[in-house]
């Protein structure tokens, strides 16, 4: 998406050459627009994959499930970083460390919402490190779904997220990815040829 792509280098933040800030139009404040136009795109993607539910976890990653799910018309599951009152029922978790607030915790989902008749896709706002990726997809695994594939807004593809999403087999389809960046210098990697080569996977 090149529009994601410039208002990245026209309104992203790029603290360190492993940090970026998109705090202004996607994931604090949020474009609503851009996010349901990257909910479309995911769909495009993946629609012939007869998806049942679109998986993502709290927080910044809700918009654009729930974009996703709008424009695939499923219902979409946010997994929960902590486990609220409400939730007593018995429930699918997987640990997860966060490479931004540098903490662990632990991810659960109800079992009443995802189950072995579901065609699931992951949809997320960054791929760098990939843990909470792949916590979403042991838990995809724990409950018996089948894994569509991970749809990312944002990809850091120096980082090691894709490769070990890949390792297991998984479609992954970014729709901006950042070959490196430091202060004041941004640098994609061609996505042409991509949604092909995932069409494909």
């Amino acid at each position: 998406m090149k529009v994601l792509e410039e208002r990245i280098r026209q309104e992203g933040l790029i603290l360190s050459e492993t940090v970026l800030k998109v705090d202004s139009f996607l994931n604090h404040q949020v474009d609503t627009a851009l996010a349901l136009a990257i909910g479309k795109e995911f769909a495009a993607v993946f629609g012939d994959r007869q998806i049942t539910k679109v998986l993502t976890v709290e927080a910044s990653g809700i918009q654009f499930a729930m974009a996703a799910g709008i424009a695939l018309g499923v219902p979409f599951i946010y997994a929960k970083k902590k486990k609220a009152i409400t939730l007593s029922e018995a429930v699918y978790s997987a640990p997860v460390h966060s490479f931004t607030r540098q903490e662990d915790y632990q991810i659960s989902i109800s079992q009443k919402y995802l189950g072995p008749d579901d065609t699931v896709l992951i949809v997320d706002d960054f791929l760098a490190t990939g843990a909470a990726l792949v916590g979403l997809c042991d838990i995809v695994a724990e409950s018996g779904a089948q894994l569509a594939g991970v749809g990312c807004v944002i990809e850091k593809s120096f980082q090691e997220g894709r490769g070990l999403l890949e390792q297991r087999g998984i479609p992954v389809y970014s729709l901006a990815r950042i070959a490196s960046m430091s202060p004041g210098e941004i640098h994609f990697i061609d996505n042409e040829g991509l949604l092909k080569e995932c069409a494909g996977c």
